[in-house]
């Protein structure tokens, strides 16, 4: 595994991490949610490079080993430029693979969105436990759109670590995450995730790419229902759900991490050979390069 830094919008330094096998036939860039960052995903990574797809995962702003004030942000934007960064530096170091989006709960609204305004430049996406719709009642959810505005620095949203996992191992080290621990999430930031699930909602047609979806029945930080809207409204003719009877909200931090991952490769296995060289050739954008 190897960290870097990279510089995002607003001059702010961002965080990755690389696990890379010595020929990739793919490359999955993996986007943390909240109570989150790039380490908690060490797991998946290491899965997909024992199987020859490079893994990149980030820090979004303000996360992690990111700068940013802590948690905050008032745009999602923000958030999809440091994914969109991470996303061309992992296109510039392998050009012609095929690359996928895996997103975590928020970091499925980012992946998503990043899907909806730069479609051409992934292959696919792959949302886990997405957080399009969470278990608070709409009237709640206004309330704290309008509290963004008087005093969005106050936190309004902190999630349980025992609702992620079932796994007293993986529970304990979550808890003792000292870059998660007492996480609480700002009035901005929840705003900005619900106006970013309002865009995605009436857009969700607009995404063509070939979309892997999962999550579990027993999800108490997101909820299910959400999942099957978005796999019933994609645009995408390649569309799967995948719902886990009884698993918690960080699938692959769960009892059972092994079959969802499995599905996730079934699931790449079958559409890799319909790349093959097709990005040969094409054009790659200037990217910010990892700051020393």
């Amino acid at each position: 595994m190897k960290e870097e830094d990279f510089t995002s919008s607003g001059n702010m330094r961002i965080h990755m991490r690389s696990w890379l096998p010595e020929a990739p036939r793919a490359v999955v860039v993996i986007c943390h949610g909240v109570n989150s960052h790039s380490g908690q995903h060490a797991w998946t990574a290491e899965q997909f490079s024992g199987r020859g797809i490079a893994a990149y995962a980030v820090d979004l702003r303000g996360r992690g080993l990111s700068d940013g004030e802590r948690f905050y942000v008032e745009n999602v934007s923000d958030y999809v430029d440091d994914l969109l960064g991470l996303v061309r530096i992992a296109r510039s170091r392998h050009p012609g693979l095929p690359l996928f989006l895996l997103g975590h709960s928020a970091g499925g609204v980012v992946s998503c969105t990043l899907a909806l305004d730069h479609q051409d430049e992934i292959d696919g996406l792959i949302c886990e436990s997405f957080a399009f719709q969470v278990p608070a009642p709409g009237f709640a959810l206004a309330a704290i759109k309008g509290l963004s505005h008087i005093a969005p620095r106050l936190g309004v949203l902190s999630l349980k670590m025992k609702d992620f996992t079932r796994d007293p191992v993986a529970l304990a080290r979550l808890e003792a995450d000292q870059l998660t621990k007492n996480e609480s999430q700002p009035a901005a930031t929840v705003a900005a995730l619900v106006r970013a699930d309002e865009r995605l909602h009436d857009n969700f047609d607009k995404i063509t790419l070939p979309v892997l979806i999962l999550h579990g029945t027993e999800d108490k930080a997101t909820v299910c229902h959400g999942s099957e809207f978005f796999h019933a409204q994609a645009g995408s003719e390649d569309k799967t759900l995948k719902i886990y009877e009884g698993h918690f909200h960080d699938l692959l931090n769960d009892i059972g991490k092994e079959v969802v991952f499995a599905d996730i490769m079934g699931w790449l296995e079958a559409r890799l050979p319909a790349f093959g060289s097709q990005r040969e050739g094409r054009p790659t954008e200037a990217v910010a390069g990892p700051a020393s």
